[in-house]
């Protein structure tokens, strides 16, 4: 995004934020949320809901307008920044994609650290506080966090070992990801997902990493033929609201948005588990294979990317006492 254009934003978001206290009164706190997700994606329908039950607790004096699709002109790793800078008031931000700026955020990116989503929530347990303490850095406030479905390596060729994906250009979402894939003997590049059907379509790429939910976004089988049950990372949207808009809410009106977003946040993360099953239909529907990985190629991809968690520990010292205890609770070395 050039100067002027983010000068424009910052000027508009600013004329909103800082009007009299007068015309506060006499209609709501209007907040627009940037997302670069699509209305149809289950985060951007979570948050559409978030914003219409905030608004009734609130008594409409507070009114987040969702604008989806990137329409305000942010990119993906551009969301963090956005809110801190004043760009935009609020957002829902790619944990993973902010590593740039605040690399803790990209420990649930790490290669086959979590299994499941049972093992995600363990790790939650141990990254939510650090998580709140980065966005307080970045001048926000954290309201609620939830998880996208574990990832696919989603292909145009059937691989049932890992010397099939040697070479294979592959979008990837962010560093962890891009260190695993070359790890493995992939080719990867770093797409922001507003860029990655381009590349599909172009040929610059004939893989992407990423979720089924993604995938049926994508429309991925217009491209691709097999996604491959690698579950080897996540990564979680984290919604914030920039603490300069924070403070211009009544103290019983952040406590009811408080209180609101502890409470959705457990459907929102049911709801993470239903779109995998439901996007995992639509593919297949669509005319691709699920393709479950054989034991020995998944043996060979976590051996050649085992290295990566201690990497991540020494060279993002934050992240070693929430791995190291959420390690311990699993009873893993």
């Amino acid at each position: 995004m050039g100067l002027g254009r983010r000068a424009a934003l910052k000027a508009g978001a600013g004329a909103l934020l800082m009007a009299p206290a007068i015309a506060r009164a006499e209609g709501p706190l209007k907040l627009p949320l940037a997302t670069v997700w699509p209305d149809s994606n289950f985060h951007t329908v979570n948050v559409k809901r978030f914003a219409a039950e905030v608004k009734q607790a609130t008594s409409g004096a507070v009114d987040i307008d969702v604008k989806s699709g990137g329409q305000l002109g942010f990119k993906g790793p551009e969301q963090l920044r956005a809110v801190r800078d004043g760009l935009v008031p609020m957002a829902d931000i790619l944990n993973i994609q902010q590593i740039g700026d605040e690399p803790l955020l990209g420990v649930e990116g790490l290669p086959f650290l979590c299994g499941s989503a049972a093992d995600l929530r363990v790790l939650h347990k141990y990254l939510r506080p650090e998580y709140e303490k980065v966005v307080l850095r970045n001048n926000q406030t954290m309201l609620y966090t939830v998880p996208w479905p574990t990832q696919y390596l989603h292909l145009k060729v059937k691989a049932e070992t890992i010397d099939a994906l040697k070479g294979i250009k592959i979008r990837v979402p962010d560093k962890n990801a891009q260190d695993m894939c070359n790890a493995i003997g992939m080719a990867a590049v770093l797409i922001p997902w507003g860029e990655t059907i381009a590349a599909l379509s172009s040929g610059a790429v004939s893989g992407v990493s990423t979720s089924s939910v993604s995938g049926v976004d994508g429309k991925f089988w217009e491209f691709l033929k097999f996604f491959h049950a690698t579950n080897h990372a996540w990564s979680s949207e984290i919604v914030t609201i920039n603490n300069d808009t924070w403070k211009k809410i009544s103290p019983p009106n952040q406590k009811a948005i408080r209180d609101l977003a502890a409470k959705l946040e457990p459907e929102f993360w049911e709801t993470s588990e239903k779109a995998d099953k439901d996007s995992n239909a639509r593919l297949i529907a669509g005319g691709m294979q699920l393709v479950e990985v054989p034991a020995p190629m998944m043996a060979e991809l976590r051996k050649r990317t085992a290295h990566m968690i201690t990497d991540f520990m020494k060279r993002v010292p934050a992240s070693e006492k929430p791995i190291k205890a959420y390690l311990a609770e699993m009873k893993r070395a």
